[in-house]
């Protein structure tokens, strides 16, 4: 491949990015730069030659296509380089700078990045987010860092600095300030906001709050718009942090609005190639195809409040743990969901239990962990047939264990060789799938079935690039929880509303293999 070549295939791979409004996926990237290091070691052969000329890299095209500095000839590539370069590193800017905006008010850059979303754009989704979380923001208004900006990160970074949440990089001040009460905060932000009351220090806690509550919804209040971003960053820490693994073998998708989608098709087979005798005429193919599952999203949600009662006792884990445990809660809640579908086997999309007989996924008899068992699941998984009786590759990917069962399965995968029934050594045919198998536990299961000494089904998941099986949908693809303030009449605080859009679908059954299982139980007799 001439350095011309390489450098259009570089400019094909960022067009085909920006077209499809994304960055570039792992495999162009490794692909852009490892041809851009082809570039730079064919130019710089070219130097060392003396002549002035840059060589090919490949053989077949070797056949004296050189190019003269400042020539038109086939390698002609130091306009293009420099041109490809710049949009490089306009990229690379753009990427950057979506970072930083987005790591400043607590948003999620990866899908603004993805969308080629411009800086202009993304200054505009801002103050759309900071209008919607009920932050300081006016019709005009653009993103800054001024004083008051940085004083309000640094009176969150505080709070949750004082209540045990580690950040890697804390705002200016923010250490300063972690031993200001609730009540000192208070008073700051009305000083702040130009309040005409004296003697505020004097004030008891009871009239402070007071003061919070006539000023709450007043869009240039500092105190609220300080306890939306620490209870906005206090619950993308804790969705961050919870403990699921439903996201481990389930598909991502994302639906646009509420409605019942159902027309998600699957392209059947094209016919086989018929011979053609000589003047002999073509037979016309008609393929078929199928619908699949319909999918649909619903809203999960609770409310919370910071009371007056916390205010004035200055209970400041109301505005960082309680957010970060709904946060969590929704992933949990999630999580519990998608193993009722495999625990509970009711009837799916096509009339019939998910695992059964008829779907060829069910073993006859439950088995603990054994090789037999793990071979005759990975064979059901890829004898299974398409929609339209085809043959097709599904290769295991994850095996889904409750708690208790994962020692055994990493003795069956990570040892080499095996006792046979002549107590001789032998090759352990699944030491192979040591590292295309990821075994997940989930103690979700054992409370669905009873708990330990109850019997405890075991599954065999297939790689979701080979089939769909179970997939979980977000409305517009936002797996965070929203978060806004409310006006609650009646209320007696400050209450926020935390909710977020799902839906989960079983996609194709052929995708899983259930072994009813056997009693589970602990080596350990506890007292």
């Amino acid at each position: 491949m001439t350095i011309r070549q390489m450098i259009e295939r570089q400019q094909q791979i960022l067009q085909a990015a920006r077209a499809a409004g994304r960055n570039m996926t792992r495999e162009e990237s490794d692909e852009f730069n490892r041809l851009q290091r082809d570039i730079e070691a064919a130019r710089a052969a070219g130097q060392a030659s003396g002549n002035g000329t840059a060589p090919t890299t490949g053989g077949e095209e070797g056949d004296g296509q050189r190019q003269e500095p400042g020539g038109s000839g086939e390698e002609g590539g130091e306009g293009d380089h420099t041109t490809l370069s710049r949009a490089v590193e306009a990229e690379r800017n753009r990427i950057q700078t979506i970072s930083d905006m987005c790591r400043q008010f607590g948003m999620e850059p990866r899908t603004y990045i993805e969308r080629g979303t411009t800086v202009e754009q993304m200054n505009a989704a801002i103050v759309e987010h900071l209008r919607a979380t009920g932050a300081p923001v006016s019709a005009s208004a653009t993103v800054t860092d001024s004083a008051e900006d940085k004083f309000r990160r640094a009176a969150s970074d505080a709070m949750l600095m004082r209540a045990g949440i580690e950040l890697e990089r804390p705002e200016e001040g923010a250490r300063t300030m972690m031993g200001m009460s609730l009540r000192d905060l208070a008073i700051e932000c009305l000083q702040a906001d130009g309040s005409r009351e004296t003697g505020l220090n004097r004030r008891s806690s009871d009239e402070i709050f007071s003061m919070l509550q006539r000023g709450f919804f007043n869009p240039e209040a500092a105190f609220p718009a300080i306890l939306d971003q620490t209870i906005e960053k206090a619950y993308r820490e804790g969705h961050r942090k919870v403990a699921v693994t439903f996201d481990k073998w389930t598909k991502k998708g994302s639906l646009k609005d509420f409605k019942t989608h159902d027309n998600y098709y699957i392209a059947g087979p094209v016919g086989e190639f018929l011979e053609v005798s000589e003047n002999g005429e073509l037979k016309h193919d008609v393929f078929t195809d199928d619908k699949l599952p319909t999918r649909k999203l619903k809203t999960y949600g609770r409310q919370f409040t910071l009371s007056r009662k916390a205010f004035i006792d200055d209970d400041i884990g109301l505005v960082t743990s309680i957010p970060a445990r709904y946060a969590a809660s929704a992933r949990k809640t999630i999580n519990k969901q998608v193993y009722q579908i495999l625990i509970g086997n009711s009837n799916i999309y096509d009339g019939l239990p998910l695992f059964g007989t008829d779907h060829k996924n069910l073993l006859a008899t439950g088995t603990g962990i054994t090789m037999e068992a793990m071979q005759t699941m990975i064979m059901a998984l890829a004898n299974q047939k398409d929609q339209f009786g085809e043959s097709i590759i599904i290769n295991p990917a994850t095996i889904i264990v409750p708690s208790g069962m994962k020692f055994d399965m990493y003795t069956l995968f990570y040892s080499p060789t095996i006792n046979t029934e002549g107590n001789t050594q032998a090759v352990n045919p699944l030491y192979q799938y040591r590292d295309s198998i990821e075994v997940v536990e989930d103690p979700t299961i054992n409370a669905m079935c009873g708990g330990l000494g109850n019997v405890m089904p075991w599954f065999l998941i297939g790689d979701p690039g080979d089939t769909d099986f179970m997939e979980v949908d977000y409305l517009n693809g936002q797996e965070i929880p929203n978060i806004r303030r409310m006006e609650q009449a009646g209320q007696l605080g400050f209450v926020w509303d935390i909710y977020l859009d799902w839906g989960i679908s079983v996609m194709d059954w052929r995708g899983a293999v259930k072994n009813p299982g056997v009693k589970v139980d602990t080596k350990l007799k506890l007292a």
